[in-house]
């Protein structure tokens, strides 16, 4: 009698701290704070563009990383398979979404709004880590986060504009975060599927703008070079948090993301001229002091491990 072939095995989704995820994560970070510098060089490009160059730009880059690491062979099947499609459009919808109201917020000199909503996402996603995964915080880790939202509720209640850009942030990537993780394919091939996925109206969009004639692209060399540029600056950190958010903690991830809206909110006021309020004084000191505590643990509980 033939022996059937053995059940597909549902993919198990690490919920460890790993030296290697911590890299990953901090490298993206470190990178997306400086991305408001390069924004800045955009401003006269309008957003839904600078959106689509992004992802049709991001597209070979993903795809000369899988050719790298032998792995172009998981798309074919991960194209085929509808409830992994599902998820990546799912997730493409959201990463846009947050692209587009994080460079809407640098274009229009709000990147301190935009810092903000980088500030109370990582609550958000301790919340779905909470929540979703049963994620369990040490004492000193606790009171950190306590901290981090004693801050994260000091700037909110600052903020002189509706706060749909802060929100819109923290919503759109809290949950991409979450999914992401979910995402039974590997980060690297879930990031070209996304970009693919995205890659249809992007292109759709660009080509419409050509024939109405308002295309930035080609416009002059400089932009021509900065939209193409696009797809490196995006990939690039993309992937190294996509990689960091399978080997590591939701919880962890997220509080590392404090790095970057710390480095956005510097830049908008030392690089920008955006105003440094005292609720901004006095909430930076509270973020690192949380970022100090948690890292102090986050390391302990690695080296008792």
């Amino acid at each position: 009698m033939r022996t059937p072939p053995p059940a597909t095995a549902k993919p198990v989704i690490a919920n460890e701290d790993t030296p290697r995820g911590l890299v990953f994560a901090l490298s993206a970070y470190v990178l997306w704070g400086f991305l408001p510098l390069y924004l800045k060089a955009l401003t006269h490009v309008p957003v839904l563009e600078v959106i689509a160059h992004r992802v049709i730009w991001s597209v070979p880059i993903a795809g000369i990383v899988l050719i790298v690491m032998g792995r172009t062979g998981d798309i074919g099947p991960a194209l085929r398979n509808p409830r992994m499609l599902i998820m990546a459009c799912v997730t493409a919808v959201l990463v846009s979404i947050n692209w587009g109201v994080y460079i809407f917020a640098i274009v229009t000199d709000r990147a301190a709004d935009g810092a903000l909503g980088y500030y109370i996402n990582p609550l958000f996603s301790m919340f779905l880590g909470a929540v979703l995964l049963g994620e369990r915080m040490t004492r000193p880790q606790l009171v950190a986060v306590g901290l981090a939202a004693l801050a994260v509720v000091i700037l909110f209640l600052d903020a002189s504009r509706p706060p749909w850009i802060p929100l819109g942030l923290t919503v759109s990537w809290g949950l991409y975060a979450y999914f992401k993780k979910s995402l039974p394919v590997g980060p690297n091939q879930g990031f070209l599927l996304e970009v693919l996925i995205l890659s249809v109206p992007a292109l759709a969009f660009l080509g419409w703008l050509s024939l109405q004639g308002q295309s930035s692209f080609l416009l002059d060399g400089t932009t021509t070079h900065l939209l193409v540029g696009c797809g490196l600056i995006t990939a690039v950190p993309l992937l190294f948090y996509a990689n960091g958010a399978k080997l590591t903690k939701l919880s962890t991830i997220a509080i590392l993301q404090y790095l970057t809206p710390t480095m956005i909110l510097a830049q908008a006021v030392f690089v920008f001229g955006e105003e440094l309020d005292r609720a901004r004084m006095i909430a930076f000191p509270l973020i690192w002091a949380a970022l100090l505590i948690y890292t102090v643990s986050l390391v302990r509980g690695m080296r008792k491990a």
